[in-house]
Formats: C-alpha cells, structure tokens, sequence
C-alpha cells in the first residue's frame, strides 16, 4: 500500500548545519550493552535501524578519553585512533542505507567512577562520584578544563574520520558538562556561578568542535530542558536563559530533560509524548532544529509534534528497539503493522547489567550479528513438518508467528478463553494497560496468515495431542506461582503455607478477592509484588508488603522505575517492611523475621499473598517426551520475563529444522 499523504511530511529531508537528513526519523542516541566491546554487534545492530527507514542513527555514549570510563557498563569510546575503525564498521553499515551516522561524545565526570581506567575522576568540584561508590572527584583547575576541551577536540576529529555525519557536545543527564551547568556548580572562577560562567565550558566545547570538524560535520548538543521538579511541572528557567545565549551556536539540539526515569519512564508511569510539555518553547528560541524523545509509537503523535512545530525530527530511542522498521511501515503504508514499544525498558537491562540490550517486543534486538537474526525476514521452512503449539502465551504466540512467517502448517491450542497468556493477565494490573501489545501484534500478525490456526478453551491431554499427530509438539504451557513459598529466600517451604489463608498472583489474576488486611510477602524483586499491593490497596484493603530485599522491587532499579515504584505505594499507604522474611505463616497473620537480627514480629493477615518463585506446568511435555519430537518453550521451559518467553518461542521457530551451529550457539567477538 502507498503510505497515506498526511505522513509525508515525515519523510522530508531536513538540513543539518554541512549535512542533510533524508526524513524526520531521528535514532537518538541510546546504550546496547555492546559499546568498545562489540563493535561487530553494535554495526549489525545500528545497520538495521538505517535499512529500517531511520534517516539517522547515532551511537551510544563514546567516552573521548579514559578519565571518563564508565565500566563495568560498556560505552563506545573514541581515546585513541585504533578505536576510529571500529567503530567506522557502525558508519559503514548507516550508510550502506543512506542514513545520516551521529557519534554522542561523552566525559562523565562524576558520573565516572574509573573503575577500569584508575584514572582519577574529574569535576567542577570535589564530590562524590559513581551511584554508591566510594570515590570523589578531583576539583578541576583550568589545565584540566584545558585538557578535556583538548580530548573533546581530538575526539571529535577521529569521529570525522571515522566517517561520522554528526558529532555531539553532551550536555545532558549527570555527566560532566551538565554539572558545570547546573546550579549545584558553585566555582568562583569564570566557569562557575552566573548562568553566562556556568555554560562557558559548553559555550566554548561548540565552538571548538564546529572549528575542528563543522566544514563537514554537523554538531549537535544533547541538553536538558529542565532543572528538575514534578513531572508536569519542571523548572526550565535556566535551561531557557543557556539556549537563548547559545541557541543558534550548534547545528541541532537534541532535547531532554532533567529526570531520567520520566525521560526513560516506564509506561506504567510515564506516557507517550510526556516531555512535551517541558520541551515546547525550544523552537521559540533558536532558529537551529530540534529533536526530543518521548516513546512514540503512534505516526499521529509523531506527525502532530512536527506540524505543530514542537520538533523537526522525531527523536525516538525505545520504539525503534522494538520496531526498526517503523519508518518503513509508514512508507509503505503498513501502519498497523508497527511492533509498539510497550514501554517495559527490558532495553535498558542489558546496560545495567553489562550485557547485550534484548528486548520483550522485537526478540531479535541484539542478535543481528552474533546469530544473525533480522527483525523483518526469517529464513524459509526446512521442512513440511506441521507444528501443534500447545498454549497461546507469549511463547507460544511468537512462535506461531514465526513458524508461520517461515511457512509452517501451524495450529495453536489455548486452553483459556482469551490469547495472550500471562500478558492478558497482567496488562489489567494498575499501569501494565500496554503491555497488551505483546498479545496484540502477534493476534495481528496471525489474523494474516492462512497457515496459522487457533481454537480457544481446547485443553488438550497426551492422548489428544498424540490423536492430532503433528510432527512436531511444542508445549508453551507456561508457569504457576508456588503456594509452599519456595524461593530466593527459602529453600524449604514457609510453615504454615497450606492455611487456608494463603493465595498467589494467580488466584488475585483469576478474580479471587482476598479479605484484609493482606500481607504480600515480595521474594521475587520485580514488578509483580508491588503491583499486586497496589491493585489490593485499589480495592480498600489495608496491605504490608513484606520483602527480603532492603527496598521494594529492587530489581526494578535495572528498568529504572524502583524509585516511582516505592514512592507510589508509600503515597498509596501501603506498608513496607524491608530486610524482612517470613517464618511462618499462622491463621490471622504471618511471623516476620528481620534477616539481620532474626527479631520477630507478628503481622495481623487475613490474607497472604506469596509471590516468591514460579511452577512450569510441563506435565504434558514429560507425558510425551519419549513417544514424539516434543519440546518446551517460555516459562513452561524456564520461567522468567516476558521477554525471556518471547526470545524462547522466536528461538524455537528460527532453529526448527536449521543447520545446528557447531560449538557455540553464537558468534562471538575476540
């Protein structure tokens, strides 16, 4: 289909400053968990975002020198010209694709501990640096501001000669230029104080970076819009004043703001477009364009912010992990085809953990080089096999989808009423509305494929399965919340666990209405105790939740949300006892132990809601293993994340019938 007219305003080429997009589609620059250390992965990865329609597609963070080294998490880096081929694979393959390649140049400052490089830290002052580390920063005297504009400088020049397009003076979130700019910078020399001295350093970085490589290179700057407040009320008095003295020095901005957990905010939280509000007045300023971000899915948003003269490009980060392709879609008319972010930031894990960026939407994020995955084609069928799909999850829905593409006689049997598993449960908890869309691109797909089939409420036996004779059975039945409290805490199960009192996430998912007051006991450490103490405080019930871990959701942190997570149920009046464990669980309350001390104290309950570990319901797969070719996938396999599950049924179909690799099940980059 022709894409309809009132899009093609997105796909007009925009001049940036010596250099000229080819549409509005702006890949800002976001962390891969691949860095200095990948750089095949990040090529293939960032390849794919150009082949996809993004008209530029820029790096990660790129430290310019090793005082500025943020490991164990993995930034490119540009300290020394033997960086400058590597990462000239990434230009080479945003290229191939007529896309515009940006590098964001980075110094940390304090947000550098220097783990890896020893280097001594640097900022405007000495103070604490890293998160809960245990280093301070030097206090930099005018040889070192000398020697960062210096590395900046030389940094910028390997970037041209890597082949970039757009080189960026960051200025944003909590690295080194943004503590020269906020007001916490209190120097009493011409880089500290007034608004003018604050921003000189920054003033001076765009200037010399335009002199080093503006003939052929556009520079941009990454610069926060607020210093801090409420989320719909920020306070962008400063940031207002700094870009009317230095709106029209850079070629772009490329617009922020101060909170980065309402900037990454996840859709529990925070929705679509939410930095408008604090980001519209940029284009009233400065005559250079702009871009910002705010996890659009939607073309109609995207379209609005443009026509209205909010942003020239359309900056996104999140949706084009989960779609590459959305530009092309739009293009092509094919809209409803846009794989939406569900805004879970499962993306932003894979930093945070030092490992490659993965993703619940698109599970071939991340794959591109090392199993050469694409988001967009799949290899054909090795076989005619036909494939019975026991379980309509999110495994076993992707699996289908994949199976199908590749052109597999697929049927798929769900025992429930609706699709989607666990995902339609869950999305009816407070703020998981979104994550629907897992259930929903799949449903979609499907409703395309004449080789794909469903049927609903069709519980099916070994003597069913082995009665339908597939050639090949996949079990995607998923996974049950244990009853007994079995899990990180306890290896044994709580005393007490068969009173009558005690119910899962499973019976509060299924409709079970518990009696008050409820403990729910938190040994699982993401999203889903939390949520479940709100849901039951929505309902009227006085609610503690109890957790070993010293703060609530505490793997939540990697998704960065931990913190509004914590500030919402204690703003609901939801008690919290942390450091905390059950030993036993009695009629009318529960026994809870302080794991430090081992002091104990009674909690009333008249209900105890235990989320502790999780039950694969893989009956029917040990039922049949040694009769037919059977396998397991999702939580039925491992219990784990959506995104686990959604990788684990992708998995599955990409491998049925392939060539196994030999050795290692992927690539790896020495």
């Amino acid at each position: 289909m022709p894409r309809d007219p009132r899009f093609d305003i997105l796909f007009e080429p925009v001049p940036i400053g010596p250099v000229t997009a080819p549409n509005r589609f702006y890949q800002v620059p976001h962390c891969t968990g691949m860095g200095y250390r990948r750089p095949q992965s990040l090529a293939a990865l960032r390849g794919v975002k150009a082949e996809g329609g993004w008209g530029t597609v820029c790096t990660e963070y790129c430290s310019i020198h090793p005082s500025s080294d943020d490991e164990p998490f993995p930034s490119a880096s540009l300290w020394d010209d033997h960086d400058v081929s590597a990462l000239a694979m990434t230009v080479d393959r945003v290229h191939e694709h007529g896309a515009l390649a940006g590098v964001e140049l980075w110094h940390g400052g304090a947000g550098s501990k220097n783990f890896y490089s020893r280097e001594t830290p640097l900022g405007p002052s000495s103070s604490p640096a890293g998160v809960w580390d245990p280093v301070q920063t030097k206090a930099m005297d005018k040889r070192d501001i000398r020697d960062v504009k210096q590395w900046h400088r030389e940094a910028a020049i390997r970037a041209e000669q890597a082949g970039f397009d757009i080189i960026y003076v960051y200025a944003a979130h909590w690295f080194l230029i943004s503590q020269f700019l906020m007001p916490s910078n209190r120097r009493t020399d011409e880089y500290g104080g007034s608004v003018e001295n604050r921003a000189r350093l920054l003033k001076e970085l765009i200037i010399e970076t335009k002199e080093a490589v503006g003939d052929t290179c556009a520079v941009a700057v990454r610069f926060s819009a607020s210093t801090g407040g409420p989320d719909h009320d920020q306070d962008t008095a400063e940031p207002r004043e700094m870009i009317e003295l230095l709106g029209e020095l850079p070629d772009l901005w490329d617009i922020n703001v101060r909170d980065y957990s309402f900037e990454m905010g996840t859709s529990r939280f925070v929705p679509e477009a939410a930095l408008e509000d604090t980001m519209s007045w940029v284009k009233s300023v400065t005559t250079k364009p702009v871009v910002s971000v705010g996890r659009f899915t939607s073309p109609d948003t995207m379209l609005r912010l443009v026509r209205q003269g909010i942003v020239d490009l359309v900056g996104a980060a999140r949706p084009s992990i989960a779609d590459p392709f959305i530009p092309q879609k739009i293009d092509e008319g094919r809209d409803d085809e846009i794989r939406e972010c569900i805004g879970c930031n499962i993306c932003y894990t894979g930093d945070q953990t030092g490992t490659p960026i993965r993703c619940t939407q698109n599970p071939t994020m991340g794959e591109e080089w090392r199993k050469g995955w694409h988001p967009e084609h799949i290899p054909a069928k090795g076989s005619d096999s036909s494939v019975l799909i026991v379980g309509g999850g999110p495994a076993g829905l992707e699996a289908a989808v994949a199976l199908g593409k590749r052109g597999y006689a697929v049927t798929l049997a769900e025992a429930r009423r609706k699709l989607g598993g666990r995902v339609t449960l869950e999305c009816e908890l407070p703020g998981l509305r979104q994550w629907d869309r897992v259930r929903d691109w799949r449903l979609n797909q499907i409703s395309k494929m004449e080789n794909v089939e469903y049927y609903l409420e069709s519980v099916v036996d070994r003597e069913q399965v082995l009665e339908f004779a597939a050639d090949r059975v996949v079990v995607a039945t998923g996974a049950t919340w244990r009853r007994d409290g079995i899990g990180r805490s306890h290896n044994q199960e709580i005393p007490g666990w068969q009173t009558p009192s005690v119910m899962t996430p499973d019976d509060v998912l299924g409709g079970a209405v518990p009696d008050g007051p409820v403990v729910v006991y938190d040994d699982d450490h993401y999203y889903i105790g939390g949520v479940m103490a709100e849901k039951l405080r929505s309902n009227g019930l006085e609610v503690t939740l109890v957790t070993p871990a010293n703060e609530v959701s505490t793997w939540t942190n990697h998704t960065v949300e931990q913190h509004r997570i914590q500030t919402q149920i204690l703003t609901l009046g939801i008690h919290i006892k942390t450091g905390t464990s059950l030993s036993e669980i009695r009629s009318g309350g529960v026994i809870a132990e302080c794991i430090y001390t081992g002091r104990t104290e009674e909690i009333p309950a008249a209900t105890v809601v235990l989320a502790t570990s999780r039950m694969p319901q893989d009956d029917l797969y040990y039922a049949l293993r040694d009769e037919i070719d059977i396998e397991r996938i999702g939580d039925c396999l491992a219990p784990g994340t959506i995104a686990t599950a959604v990788y684990s049924g992708h998995k599955y179909a990409r491998e049925m019938d392939a060539v196994a690799p030999v050795g290692m099940p992927f690539l790896r980059e020495r």
